[in-house]
C-alpha cells in the first residue's frame, strides 16, 4: 500500500469515528432534554435474565423457613447457702521439662539462719547479749553475727554492766565477757573488792581510724573494737586504766592480760589518740601479728600544796615554842644584872646598844636644842 492509499484510509476513519461520536452526544443531549429516564432502562436492561440460568435452577438454595421463638424458662437462682462450685480444672500431664522450667521460675527459698558456734557459746550464763540482725552501711561498715552487749554475767551470778552497751560481733563480744571473768574480776578481788561496771568509751561508728576524713576504715566501723576507759568497783572505787595516781603495778597487770587476749591494744604513748582510754580489738593481721602500744607512766612526783591544809577542829590546841633566837637574847639579858654585880665596867653594854639600832634613833631626839635656838634670835633680835 503506498502513502497515498494510507492517507486516504486514515480519512475515511477518523470521519466515520467523528460522526458516530457527535451521534452519540447528539442522542445523550436529546435524551437529557426530553427528560426520558435512561437508567431504569439501562437497570431493565441488565435485569433480564439469561436464557440459561433456568437450567440451574434447581441446585439453588431454597431460603428457609423463619424459626418461631419460643420462650425458653430460665434456672432457679443459687441459694446463698450452696458451696461455691469451682470448675475442676483438667488434669496435666506431668512431663519433666515443665517441672524443671517451674523450678527454674520459681524463687528458691531463702535458708533460715543458723545461729554460729560463737552464738551458741555466748549463754546467758555467760553474758547479756541479745542478738541484733546484720548492719550493711556505706564503705563497708557493718558486719554479721552482732549482738547488743549489755552485761557480763560472773560465775557467782553477778553482772558486770556495760554502761552504755556496745554493739560488737559475737567473737569480740565473748573475748571481752573472757577478759572480765577470768582476768579483771579476780585482780579486783585481790584489792578487796570486785568488778560492778564497765565505762565503754565507744564501740561500733562507722568511722575512719582516729576519726580522720579519707582515713582506712578503723575496726569500730566493723563492730570489731571497744575503747575503755575505767571499771567501777563495788565499793564506789573507779579505776581509770589512764590515771598516774593508780597503782604502777595494777596496771601493768591489766596490760599484760589485755596484750594477751587481743591483737590490738593502744593506750597512752602510742598516739595522742588514745591517752584517756584503752583501745581494744581484734584485727586479723598476717602470721597473727599483735600490737601492744601501751605506756604505763610512773606517778608523778608530789608537790607540796601551795597552802596549808585547814586544822582540824577535834585537833588540840597548839603549844607556841620559844624561837632559838629568842633564848638567847633572853639569856644574854639575865646576864646583865650578874655582869654589874661583878664589876664589870660599863663598855660591855655597848655592843648590845649599837646592835639595837632602834634605841640608839630614839636616844638622840630627846636632846634639846630648841632653847638654844631661841636664845640666838632673841640675841639677834637684841
Amino acid at each position: 500500500m503506498n502513502f497515498t492509499a494510507q492517507k486516504a484510509s486514515r480519512k475515511w476513519a477518523n470521519g466515520t469515528f467523528g460522526r458516530i461520536a457527535a451521534a452519540m452526544v447528539t442522542a445523550a443531549a436529546a435524551a437529557l432534554l426530553i427528560g426520558m429516564p435512561v437508567e431504569p432502562a439501562w437497570a431493565a436492561k441488565a435485569s433480564h435474565a439469561a436464557p440459561w440460568d433456568n437450567l440451574f435452577r434447581h441446585l439453588q438454595p431454597r431460603p428457609r423457613a423463619k424459626a418461631r421463638r419460643v420462650a425458653v424458662p430460665l434456672p432457679k437462682p443459687r441459694p446463698a447457702e450452696a458451696p461455691s462450685a469451682e470448675p475442676e480444672k483438667p488434669a496435666e500431664k506431668a512431663s519433666p521439662e515443665k517441672d524443671k522450667a517451674k523450678e527454674q521460675a520459681a524463687p528458691a527459698p531463702q535458708p533460715t539462719p543458723q545461729p554460729s558456734a560463737c552464738r551458741l557459746a555466748l549463754t546467758d550464763e555467760v553474758a547479756i547479749a541479745p542478738s541484733i540482725p546484720d548492719i550493711r552501711g556505706a564503705n563497708g561498715c557493718g558486719g554479721e553475727d552482732l549482738v547488743r552487749l549489755e552485761a557480763i554475767v560472773l560465775p557467782d551470778k553477778r553482772r558486770v554492766s556495760v554502761k552504755p552497751a556496745a554493739i560488737l560481733r559475737c567473737p569480740m563480744a565473748s573475748a571481752l565477757a573472757e577478759w572480765i571473768r577470768k582476768d579483771i574480776v579476780p585482780l579486783a578481788e585481790r584489792l578487796g573488792s570486785t568488778v560492778s561496771d564497765l565505762d565503754n568509751f565507744d564501740s561500733f561508728e562507722c568511722r575512719g581510724r582516729n576519726r580522720i576524713v579519707g582515713a582506712k576504715l578503723s575496726e569500730h566501723g566493723r563492730a570489731n573494737a571497744l575503747d575503755v576507759r575505767a571499771f567501777k568497783l563495788t565499793d564506789g572505787t573507779s579505776i581509770s586504766l589512764t590515771d598516774r595516781t593508780v597503782p604502777r603495778k595494777l596496771r601493768e597487770t591489766v596490760l599484760h592480760s589485755a596484750c594477751t587476749r587481743f591483737s590490738t591494744v593502744l593506750g597512752p604513748g602510742s598516739d595522742w589518740y588514745h591517752e584517756d582510754h584503752i583501745h581494744l580489738d581484734l584485727m586479723e593481721r598476717r602470721g597473727n601479728y599483735r600490737i601492744c602500744q601501751w605506756d604505763v607512766w610512773d606517778p608523778l612526783p608530789q608537790r607540796a600544796p601551795l597552802l596549808p591544809a585547814e586544822r582540824p577542829e577535834e585537833a588540840p590546841p597548839r603549844e607556841v615554842a620559844a624561837k632559838p633566837d629568842d633564848a638567847k637574847s633572853d639569856a644574854n639579858r639575865s646576864d646583865k644584872p650578874d655582869a654589874n654585880k661583878s664589876g664589870a665596867k660599863p663598855d660591855a653594854a655597848k655592843p648590845d646598844a649599837q646592835s639595837n639600832g632602834e634605841k640608839s634613833e630614839k636616844a638622840e631626839p630627846a636632846r634639846e636644842d630648841k632653847p638654844a635656838t631661841k636664845k640666838r634670835r632673841k640675841n639677834r633680835r637684841s
